[in-house]
């Protein structure tokens, strides 16, 4: 429980109809949740308005009315604050509501189109094998210390997320790892956060269905660093052509990694196998178990953030050496008969074409590199044809499913994938729409050696069609399917 006044503080008010030394018990902007005593703020989405369900919150119990345009009905027991931007309001009120829990804390934040949910967790990972307390903000999961909670968005929306930093400052945690995405700096998520660090890690198609191009999309993310204190770094990967970009206005100490570049944290890949990498930073050699030149890049950044962050860089390195893949991100398992099976979250253009490249590149035999892969619905249609061109360029086989078609009609999201497939790969594809099925004929064609990837989903344990989400596990069903073949 809270004074209004001082949930306010730093907050752009443009008018206040009531008193401010109302006690409010919690904060909501979805209005079937409204409880007695608390604040509505009434946000402008894509599709829905929360301005009009003020009357709704307001039945339900709301005292306090957070909202860009007063509404038409003012009841007098009610508190109105009129602000400029009710996203930005809420995260700020937000902050203060759970007193400022980020500036309690070592609080880093991940941004790029690829890359942000390994170097996260791996952060994670490593400052608790460290002996630290260290909290997650995830795709895959939230962690408190040892205490996990499921993640539903990359980046949760500001009161989850000040919520949780709360629970983790409660908790003792002193350094947290977070993803932060576009959609999240967009929306205002995480306005108000004090983050001693943020990491770049790339940039490439993904999410134009929500920006309006490219260049808005970076912008995006480049705001995130023009937002960072002084007192905190930038790491950004400056091979990645926008590197630079993103630093252009920050008042963060810029810091720079790379593997063909000049940069503060430097890699080399020595050997790239199967299980895993060999590699030397700063002169210093590691092996690791992550596989791949992207993964060369997550662990130069990983690297980067610990030795920023205190951690001795031989110690840094030793910690690095014990770490695994992070579930769903090529992660991999071998048949009784030697194929290689391998998962991965792929779902962009730059992110499958890195996973083929990476394969390609450590087959050490004649095998055949069998691709399963889709496209999720309601997304952005753009990069459909170019992922069926990547993938039947790199592969042998391919077999185009359904991902998570959602609202969308699975046959016509296949055949935007179909239309990017050159004329000499034709022959190469193959389109199942069922995606159970298309697992379990790739698992027939593949023989020994072969290597079969199934992209797209990773980690998810669910597909979603027409609304409706059922189980579904690709590392499970990859699995199951190849050790019923085996028997």
């Amino acid at each position: 429980m809270m004074l209004l006044k001082d949930i306010l503080y730093k907050v752009s008010v443009e008018k206040i109809y009531g008193s401010t030394d109302s006690w409010i018990t919690s904060l909501f902007f979805d209005s079937r949740k409204v409880v007695d005593q608390s604040a509505y703020f009434a946000l402008v989405g894509t599709q829905v308005d929360g301005h009009n369900f003020i009357e709704q919150a307001i039945e339900q119990g709301a005292t306090v009315i957070v909202c860009e345009d007063l509404p038409e009905t003012i009841h007098p027991a009610v508190v109105y604050v009129v602000v400029k931007d009710s996203k930005e309001a809420l995260a700020i009120c937000a902050d203060n509501f759970y007193n400022n829990p980020s500036a309690h804390l070592q609080l880093v934040g991940v941004t790029g189109t690829n890359g942000k949910t390994t170097i996260a967790t791996l952060l994670y990972d490593l400052f608790s094998k460290a002996g630290y307390a260290t909290g997650l903000l995830s795709t895959v999961k939230i962690m408190v210390g040892d205490v996990e909670h499921g993640a539903t968005h990359t980046t949760p929306d500001s009161v989850t997320i000040n919520r949780y930093l709360h629970e983790m400052v409660q908790a003792g945690v002193t350094h947290c790892f977070m993803e932060v995405s576009s959609h999240g700096i967009h929306q205002k998520r995480t306005k108000g956060l004090r983050f001693v660090g943020g990491v770049f890690t790339n940039l490439s198609h993904d999410h134009l269905d929500y920006h309006e191009n490219f260049a808005a999309y970076r912008d995006v993310k480049k705001s995130f660093f023009d937002d960072l204190e002084k007192s905190a770094f930038a790491l950004v990967n400056i091979d990645d052509k926008n590197g630079t970009v993103m630093t252009q206005n920050t008042s963060a100490r810029v810091l720079t990694y790379a593997l063909k570049s000049m940069a503060d944290y430097r890699a080399k890949i020595l050997e790239n196998r199967l299980n895993g990498l060999l590699l030397t930073i700063n002169q210093n050699e590691v092996w690791t178990k992550l596989i791949g030149t992207f993964n060369a890049y997550n662990v130069l950044a990983i690297y980067g953030v610990a030795d920023q962050l205190g951690i001795d860089p031989l110690e840094n390195l030793r910690l690095i050496s014990e770490l695994n893949s992070v579930s769903g991100r090529f992660q991999y398992l071998m048949s009784k008969g030697g194929i290689t099976a391998i998962v991965d979250y792929a779902h962009t253009p730059d992110a499958l074409k890195n996973v083929l490249e990476t394969i390609n590149a450590i087959r050490t035999h004649n095998e055949k590199v069998i691709t399963v892969v889709g496209c999720g619905g309601d997304r952005d249609k753009a990069k459909r044809p170019k992922m069926g061109h990547i993938a039947t360029a790199l592969s042998n086989q391919v077999i185009f499913t359904s991902d998570n078609p959602r609202t969308e009609d699975p046959q016509k999201i296949i055949e935007d994938i179909e239309a990017g497939v050159e004329p000499q790969n034709v022959k190469k594809y193959v389109s199942i729409l069922d995606r159970k099925q298309a697992i379990k004929t790739a698992s027939k064609l593949a023989e020994d050696h072969d290597i079969l990837l199934v992209a797209g989903k990773g980690h998810e344990t669910y597909q979603e069609i027409n609304g409706v989400r059922s189980s579904f596990d690709d590392y499970a069903i990859i699995k199951e399917t190849l050790n019923e073949l085996q028997k």
